[in-house]
């Protein structure tokens, strides 16, 4: 079995991943309400967080599941806040020598890479391994506050960045956004929710990079035409027209996250289209994909809302499905990477 941490920003996560059975148990302290207060994410106060959180989660994993099948320990080693990655990786380092068992570091973006499948191995472990097969190369969408990118999955495995933002990813744009318009922390949701009772048309922002054989996305411009408009604006109207403003907002980043998705389908031969990261939550974006995946006529594999975020499962599943892409260390020389891209496999 996998022992899984995962400490990459503002969740403090355990797992422990049975090959033969799934996931056998997921433990998650999150922080949303601690840094809801600051308007996002304090880096002191979430190191602090983890340091007080992993104890009790690990306490709660030897009393629910135990851990003396555990048999390696996986844990996140970028890209992240560098001091959050740290504590994970020493809480490793430590776990890894009391149970004399190997640790390994794994990407976070490859664990949004494979997060969308491991609801498939739930349904057969045994099969998996067959059915993988009918499923690659795949195609995937992880789109979160640090990272907005397309990639491929081939049948070796092997992961290629196909694309990524040239400036503000879609989840910081959406976050960015909301705080324009005075709502919370996180933004995203808050947007979605308000979008529910207004007009997807009732303001034409713009859909970032235009040309069709162009992969990449850009948000930065889309953020930009909101601060105009709303300096156009009295508070008076922003307020009447909240509905309508979240939801033309919300449109533009789904409709360019779509249109970059279909001419990546539209390459061809690809057999499956997958959808993962923290704004994989969003109803009208998982909407918009699994449209595009029945146009494409190939199985959309959407990753699990407790497996968007930042979770310590995908974290194993990777561990065990990415072979290609974790470290392995007997613990003293496992590196942290803050800045590690996708094709980085540790």
């Amino acid at each position: 079995m996998i022992l899984a941490l995962e400490s990459s920003c503002d969740e403090t996560a355990v797992a422990v991943f049975d090959p033969a059975r799934g996931l056998v148990g997921e433990w998650v302290h999150s922080q949303i309400a601690l840094h809801e207060r600051h308007g996002g994410v304090v880096p002191d106060l979430a190191t602090r967080e983890h340091l007080r959180h992993f104890a009790p989660l690990l306490e709660r994993t030897k009393a629910e599941v135990g851990l003396k099948d555990v048999t390696q320990i996986a844990v996140t080693n970028g890209p992240g806040l560098a001091a959050c990655l740290a504590i994970g990786g020493a809480a490793a380092k430590a776990l890894a020598l009391a149970l004399r068992v190997p640790v390994v570091g794994v990407n976070h973006l490859r664990g949004h890479v494979w997060s969308p499948f491991i609801a498939r191995h739930a349904e057969a472990p045994a099969e998996f391994d067959a059915r993988r097969r009918e499923l690659l190369p795949h195609l995937g969408l992880i789109v979160s506050g640090g990272n907005t990118l397309l990639f491929m999955l081939d049948a070796e495995r092997r992961i290629t960045e196909l694309s990524s933002t040239r400036d503000d990813a879609a989840g910081e744009a959406l976050d960015k956004g909301a705080k324009l318009l005075g709502l919370g922390y996180p933004g995203g949701p808050l947007i979605e929710k308000l979008s529910e009772g207004g007009r997807m048309d009732a303001f034409d922002f713009p859909r970032g990079i235009g040309r069709r054989d162009e992969l990449d996305f850009s948000f930065s411009g889309l953020k930009t035409s909101l601060r105009y408009l709303l300096e156009k604006m009295s508070a008076d109207e922003i307020h009447a027209r909240l509905p309508d403003l979240c939801a033309s907002y919300q449109q533009a980043v789904v409709d360019a996250l779509t249109r970059k998705t279909r001419a990546a389908l539209s390459r061809g031969g690809f057999k499956s289209l997958g959808l993962s990261g923290g704004v994989a939550n969003n109803r009208t974006l998982r909407a918009a994909l699994e449209r595009e995946a029945k146009r494409g006529r190939v199985p959309f594999l959407a990753a699990e809302p407790q497996h968007t975020g930042d979770n310590a499962g995908m974290i194993a599943f990777a561990a065990w499905a990415d072979m290609t892409g974790v470290e392995r260390s007997a613990g003293s020389g496992l590196r942290i990477e803050p800045s590690a891209p996708l094709a980085v496999a540790f």
